[in-house]
């Protein structure tokens, strides 16, 4: 069960055009009335998030027209100026409006070269992958040296360390208020083990127990005298590979009662739902094809030939990830593996969520990273990457396949499964109500949101 579901209630029509307007106060306005009214509890919870989620929309739109406009001539120059309204008519620049004003999504020119096809564009991607070659020498060797070992299953254990800290800017809090928080703590199973706690920021926490799909450490702690808040952890742990050959005519027919496949081919609202639009992609991705593992093969590479990387706004700004994906095919990491995740279990392959960092030696430090695992009998939980599979699919074929099933040990795993429960339980909407990968803050009276947190990683090899 997750702790918190947007519920089934869909938005009133009118709320829905003063916010496409930009009018968001006045939105708010309008459903602080009907909050006032005897509505049903599905409506009610519905409007309650929107009340937080059009608050938190305007922190990710948050560039005014003429600061991008400054942006942009700093990355391309004057030429960029003469294409701004062409590459906002086509989809290429993400912005929303504010009262009648353009406010465009911090991660705009980001998107911007993932999505354009223009020379210039072009141009700048690459200086920009440059950057990033050692790390794509280092991930190509560590996979080509699991691919062609004699090697299967959970393999090439490394030994990691991490130092986590989360910090409340000052002026945040009331200075000696209650604060609570739940950092991320690396979960246990074949994957990833021997966890060692090495030290806290306080003597007294809760990590929580193994069944805990998302995993947690908890502290609390009184506010400092300038409002501000500081909590950091430090462990150890070893993270595995995986690699196995599959032969598709030895898969076999699932147990359909059994509580894994019932569990794994449900729906899971609000961002797994099947839809009419989804059954029929399912349909016509899968054709006629009935062993689970090829279905799988051709949604894996469906996906990858079709989905577009883009970064996006926080989760919880999103009535429905897999509605959005659906029907604007591009989005992050997340994004992809929900719809992978939707599709598996629409077409009867039991599929789930794993999340956690990314954390290649070659780089300065890891991030948030999202990937799906797919169950196929007799093998057992696999893995797929899918955003690893869209990038590797045109540049290198073996990382290509090897992420449809596999993974490789550069990683931290904190979540199996979105929208899972904390422990102790939180009181207020969380910052991601999807995924942890960067802590959540609350106190007694209010969630305390990403623009008021910083958090620091610093890794190394144990």
């Amino acid at each position: 069960m997750a702790e918190i579901c947007y519920k089934y209630a869909k938005l009133p029509e009118d709320i829905l055009r003063l916010e496409a307007m930009g009018n968001f106060s006045a939105a708010e306005e309008r459903i602080r009335w009907l909050l006032a009214k005897n509505i049903d509890q599905d409506l009610r919870a519905r409007l309650e998030y929107e009340l937080e989620r059009i608050r938190r929309i305007p922190k990710d739109f948050d560039v005014p027209e003429e600061e991008a406009i400054k942006k942009l001539r700093e990355e391309f120059g004057n030429y960029a100026i003469t294409k701004f309204e062409e590459w906002i008519s086509r989809g290429y620049v993400d912005y929303i409006l504010i009262n009648g004003k353009r406010y465009f999504f911090r991660a705009f020119i980001d998107n911007l070269l993932f999505l354009c096809d223009e020379e210039i564009c072009k141009e700048l991607k690459r200086l920009r992958e440059k950057r990033a070659r050692s790390a794509r020498e280092t991930l190509i060797k560590h996979v080509e040296e699991i691919v062609q070992g004699n090697e299967e299953g959970f393999i090439k254990p490394r030994k990691v360390g991490v130092r986590m800290t989360l910090r409340v800017l000052p002026n945040t809090l009331e200075p000696g208020e209650i604060v609570r928080c739940w950092l991320p703590y690396p979960v246990e199973n074949e994957q990833q083990g021997d966890v060692k706690l090495l030290g806290t920021s306080h003597s007294q926490y809760q990590i929580a127990p193994s069944q805990y799909y998302q995993r947690t450490i908890y502290f609390e702690d009184k506010a400092k005298e300038d409002g501000s808040a500081e909590f950091w952890v430090e462990y150890e742990y070893t993270i595995k590979a995986f690699y196995r050959r599959i032969n598709p005519n030895d898969v076999k027919p699932f147990d359909e009662e059994s509580e894994l496949y019932q569990r794994y081919t449900s729906e899971q609202p609000p961002h797994v739902i099947f839809t009419r639009r989804y059954k029929q992609l399912a349909s016509e991705i899968v054709g006629d094809t009935e062993n689970p593992y090829l279905k799988a093969e051709k949604i894996y590479r469906w996906v990858a030939e079709n989905m577009t990387y883009t970064y996006v706004a926080e989760y919880s700004t999103y009535e429905n990830i897999g509605e959005y994906v659906a029907e604007n095919l591009r989005g992050d990491c997340g994004f992809h593996a929900i719809l992978f995740i939707t599709l598996m279990r629409i077409s009867g392959i039991p599929a789930r969520w794993q999340s956690g960092w990314y954390a290649n030696p070659a780089l300065e430090g890891p991030s948030p990273h999202d990937w799906a695992q797919f169950y196929i009998e007799p093998y057992g939980w696999l893995f797929a990457d899918l955003s690893f599979g869209r990038y590797w699919r045109t540049r290198n074929k073996i990382l290509y396949e090897f992420y449809f099933g596999n993974i490789d040990s550069f990683r931290t795993v904190f979540n199996l499964d979105m929208m899972g429960n904390f422990y102790p339980p939180k009181k207020y909407l969380r910052s991601d109500p999807v995924d942890n990968q960067r802590g959540e803050i609350e106190t007694e009276h209010r969630n305390i949101y990403y623009d008021r947190i910083t958090y620091e990683l610093k890794y190394k090899q144990a």
